[in-house]
């Protein structure tokens, strides 16, 4: 019986891992579609959009067309459009565009600052992390606070 618990157990990290591959290789097929580079390992493929960007630094505004709001990722490119509400968002993969109208929570984040939730769509994005990660601000004076902390 034990033998079979294992194989019980084993059986669906497999199934979690696959699931997980899925998901991850519809965002990457996406990238590698709109990338004119076809030789492109599967690494520089995620590393790509940054890369691209090299315009933009951490504690720099981007452009909200520019970032992946599931991922809150600067993608240094346009994004796939999501209208939901009047509103726009932006995702990087079909996956993404499937999900924002779906989960109200992937529309949403909380400013760093005060800790208030705002809505991505209208929200001012700055990179924040060291790979392309962003922040949303609910106004110039919150995202002015965040930039004047990292210079202390």
């Amino acid at each position: 019986m034990q033998f079979f618990n294992k194989k019980k157990i084993q059986m669906k990290s497999l199934i979690a891992i696959a699931g997980l591959l899925i998901v991850f290789s519809a965002c990457s097929e996406q990238q590698s579609k709109e990338q004119t580079a076809t030789t492109a390992t599967p690494m520089e493929t995620a590393m790509a959009p940054v890369a691209n960007a090299a315009n933009y630094h951490k504690g720099d505004v981007v452009p909200n067309d520019e970032v992946c709001m599931v991922n809150d990722a600067f993608m240094g490119k346009k994004q796939l459009v999501v209208k939901v509400e009047g509103k726009t968002y932006y995702g990087c993969c079909e996956m993404c565009q499937q999900r924002i109208p779906q989960d109200q929570s992937v529309r949403v984040a909380i400013d760093p600052v005060s800790n208030k939730e705002v809505d991505k769509a209208t929200a001012l994005i700055a990179i924040t992390g060291d790979n392309g990660e962003v922040s949303y601000f609910e106004s110039k004076t919150t995202y002015a606070n965040y930039v004047s902390s990292l210079t202390r």
